[in-house]
């Protein structure tokens, strides 16, 4: 064990904290950046909108009545539509059980949403190896040796995540279902707007204002949660087994499948706010190119199979999507330029016969 005691004893724990931090920031920020493309494709696609934000809701309100049913305050009323959630305990509770149920309201559908990937990602069939913090070789309890610590963690849940992610077969159900589940956590991971008559932006600021809500509301708590992972920190180091960024590890692994499922579902979303720049039925074009390039490439890898051909089948539908959308668009933009230079030729002759 290197490294002062100030360091150890101090500074070492906030280590993982703050990569956890981290990497819930960048889903606040994604998610930002989701909502904008939802508030663009709004007029043209209010079903979609109204479904994501359904699902957020689902996905909050599901965090709400876990928070309930853990604090064993029960549940009396679940109500879900469209617009608006409402979860109310059978008995009311106060202190740490209603800041708990609270916590689980604000914060939750940012991690727990994704327990179902994770749990079907350990379950599968697929080579899925998770090295936890444990099994290393050598773990260092300075600042620095549990950030090497945690991104070991995470470089190593990450490289079993993406080769089955990247290698996915969408012939096959349950792989297909785990992409569905993938793109609806990525939809609906908070709702863009709430409220039945007067509706209510849900940004990243208002999620921010929650949260700081939440620990100014009981401050004292929050010092409580830091005093009981340091504790956990220091038995880690006592035992030397490093439970403590194990834990934390958890919390990075569901993060990360939350990122990719946010990525994979802004992805869709742009694709939908560019076909509709597309006129007609052509704009139809790119989301048939989705299927028939898989397949296609599919059946082909099945006469005449080679290595990684799921990957390959997976990279020749996205790219033959992008380059087919792309090529439309060029069209609409040189007839634009077409019709404006006829204009142009036509105001120019009426001039000069005048």
């Amino acid at each position: 064990m290197e490294g002062s005691h100030i360091d150890i004893v101090i500074f070492a724990p906030l280590a993982v904290i703050l990569g956890v931090l981290l990497f819930w920031f960048i889903q606040l920020l994604i998610i930002e950046f989701e909502k904008y493309l939802l508030s663009k494709i709004r007029p043209n696609h209010e079903p979609l909108c109204r479904f994501t934000n359904f699902l957020g809701i689902l996905f909050q309100s599901v965090c709400h009545a876990l928070g309930y049913t853990i604090t064993k305050s029960g549940i009396s009323d679940f109500y879900i539509s469209v617009n608006y959630g409402r979860v109310a305990p059978k008995r009311e509770k106060t202190g740490i059980f209603e800041w708990i149920s609270n916590a689980f309201l604000f914060i939750g559908p940012f991690f727990l949403p994704a327990v179902i990937l994770l749990i079907y990602l350990f379950f599968s069939q697929v080579t899925f190896e998770v090295v936890t913090p444990s099994q290393l070789l050598e773990v260092k309890y300075t600042f620095a040796g549990q950030i090497n610590t945690f991104g070991s963690s995470l470089y190593s849940f990450s490289s079993s995540f993406f080769n089955f992610f990247l290698n996915i077969d969408l012939f096959h159900p349950g792989q297909f279902g785990f992409m569905l589940l993938l793109i609806f956590l990525g939809m609906g991971m908070r709702p863009s707007y709430i409220g039945e008559k007067k509706q209510e932006k849900v940004d990243m600021f208002y999620d921010l204002k929650n949260i700081w809500s939440l620990i100014r509301h009981k401050p004292l708590y929050i010092i409580i949660l830091f005093l009981i992972s340091y504790i956990l920190f220091y038995l880690s180091l006592i035992f030397n087994q490093n439970w403590y960024v194990a834990l934390f590890s958890i919390l990075g692994w569901l993060s990360i499948i939350a990122i990719v499922s946010l990525v994979v579902s802004t992805m869709i979303l742009l694709l939908i706010k560019t076909t509709d720049e597309i006129p007609g039925k052509i704009k139809l074009l790119p989301y048939l190119s989705l299927p028939i390039f898989y397949v296609l490439m599919r059946v082909i890898f099945f006469y005449f199979p080679i290595e990684n051909s799921n990957m390959i089948s997976l990279a020749v539908m996205i790219i033959s999507t992008i380059l087919i959308t792309c090529l439309l668009l060029r069209s609409k933009t040189n007839k634009f330029k077409s019709k404006r230079d006829i204009k142009s030729r036509k105001k120019k002759g009426e001039t000069d016969e005048g």
